[in-house]
């Protein structure tokens, strides 16, 4: 019998497909998008993990005593996850970007509905189907940040300081999702396990509905 975290990626299968084909994330993965574009993805970036920590404290609240080894998983999670927005007003400093600015900026609407999808689940729905957020932010990290930050270091001529967000996420998240596959195998309820599933067939469009809504213009290299 497979374990529910198999289970869960087979389920989510086809949303996951239908991001990792988005052309912007396609473009960014094969380093080929110009440092507008990378500073467009930055900002979108900032103003929706700005708010990981507080939805993982929300939803480690609204955990119910049942289940508390889940509220302790949320604790370890945000230990790990705090601070991570300042890497990314330093990456856009790094990159001749206005952090100050983006720090005063409104997120675009696609980045506003994700967070307000993700509060209605944490307060209004079910707080367990938060980790099918974080299947998505943290799976696909997995597949495209590393290889993504070595390509448009290269293709942009930017330091290694300019791509610490994508660095880091690459190699934190594999750790990360060996502890999530863990955690979510230890779902025992179908309802649990249903509204993991469906946030993140959710998630998994919203998300990509921030790369759709990106400026998209390449660089050299991509015509090379």
């Amino acid at each position: 019998m497979n374990d529910y975290y198999d289970q869960l990626l087979a389920e989510t299968k086809s949303e996951r497909d239908t991001l990792l084909s988005i052309p912007f994330i396609q473009h960014g993965w094969r380093g080929e998008l110009s440092l507008q574009s990378y500073l467009a993805f930055l900002e979108q970036a900032y103003h929706h993990v700005k708010h990981t920590t507080p939805l993982l404290m929300a939803c480690g609240s609204r955990v119910p005593s049942d289940k508390e080894w889940l509220r302790n998983a949320m604790a370890d999670y945000i230990k790990e996850e705090v601070g991570h927005q300042e890497w990314i007003l330093n990456d856009i400093r790094t990159c001749g970007g206005e952090p100050e600015k983006v720090l005063h900026d409104a997120p675009g609407a696609a980045a506003e509905l994700m967070i307000a999808y993700a509060y209605h689940t944490v307060e209004r729905a079910n707080p367990v189907g938060f980790l099918g957020m974080v299947l998505v932010l943290e799976g696909t990290s997995v597949h495209i940040a590393s290889q993504a930050a070595h390509n448009l270091r290269r293709n942009l001529g930017l330091p290694a300081a300019a791509f610490s967000y994508l660095t880091s996420h690459g190699a934190l998240d594999v750790s990360h999702m060996d502890f999530y596959k863990r955690l979510v195998n230890r779902l025992q309820d179908p309802a649990d396990q249903s509204w993991v599933i469906h946030c993140a067939k959710l998630f998994y469009r919203l998300y990509g509905d921030i790369f759709r809504n990106l400026p998209l213009s390449l660089n050299s290299a991509a015509a090379a």
